[in-house]
């Protein structure tokens, strides 16, 4: 039964009514909507528990950053060991400890990873769970705080600890402000992509997403999808195989036969 049932699948597929998965792109998949059930989940906790969520496990993935960092530069704090201090200025020391602080070993990028990212994504929780979006404002309050507690804990603060504090804060605000609106330019679709938000949705659910190149080569928009036909989808080199499932999930679907009253 078994070996008959697997002939059958082999058949089937050599056929090209069954197109064998990427198992990469099954994993992707997988993940993928185990993230989408997970942030589901935890936007329907009250904020408490949201923030402390995201900033626990933000603190983890920072940590571990920080201590394949810490391990890769060698622990190079060992360069700047106690310092004569009464034949420092303040300046100069204040310097040494901002540089023992960003050349620690493992255990210290550990922890000040830990801090930057947990503080950042904690506050960045709140603060979009309050104000119900998030912006470069938002991302840069998240920083300052971000960098205000870095500033603390990894004793940047020297003689004038205020002063620092805030100073970091402000370094981090500027940076991760400037790096917000840079993703946001960059992160902007191609003008032609809006053509093909449900062409590229339906060939993503059909695990067919290596085509979508096909069907820009044709000119074949989400407003064409009413009227393809088999030969379209041939004269754009897409095999038997696939050209099925995508003409049969247009068929079953009316999200996308609905154009066909507006074209």
């Amino acid at each position: 039964m078994g070996d008959g049932k697997q002939g059958m699948v082999v058949v089937e597929a050599s056929k090209g009514l069954m197109p064998p998965q990427n198992p990469i792109s099954i994993v992707q998949t997988k993940f993928k909507d185990l993230e989408i059930s997970f942030r589901t989940w935890l936007s329907k906790q009250s904020l408490p528990v949201e923030a402390a969520i995201v900033t626990a496990t933000s603190a983890v993935q920072g940590a571990a950053i920080g201590a394949l960092m810490g391990t890769l530069t060698n622990d190079v704090s060992s360069s700047f060991t106690n310092p004569p201090e009464a034949g420092l200025n303040p300046q100069a020391m204040a310097s040494i400890k901002q540089a023992q602080a960003l050349s620690g070993g493992p255990l210290v990028q550990a922890r000040n990873f830990a801090v930057m990212t947990g503080v950042n994504a904690g506050i960045s929780c709140v603060l979009k769970r309050i104000r119900g979006k998030e912006d470069v404002q938002s991302s840069m309050v998240a920083a300052f705080g971000s960098g205000a507690m870095f500033s603390l804990v990894s004793g940047m603060g020297g003689t004038n600890q205020a002063a620092n504090v805030i100073t970091s804060g402000l370094f981090f605000a500027l940076v991760q402000g400037g790096i917000f609106k840079l993703g946001q330019k960059f992160s902007q679709p191609p003008a032609e992509d809006v053509f093909y938000t449900k062409t590229r949705s339906m060939l993503t659910s059909l695990g067919l997403q290596n085509y979508e190149k096909n069907f820009k080569r044709g000119l074949l928009t989400d407003t064409t999808l009413p009227l393809l036909t088999d030969s379209a989808l041939r004269d754009v080199k897409i095999p038997p195989g696939p050209r099925l499932l995508i003409l049969d999930r247009i068929q079953r679907d009316p999200d996308l036969r609905e154009r066909r009253g507006t074209s």
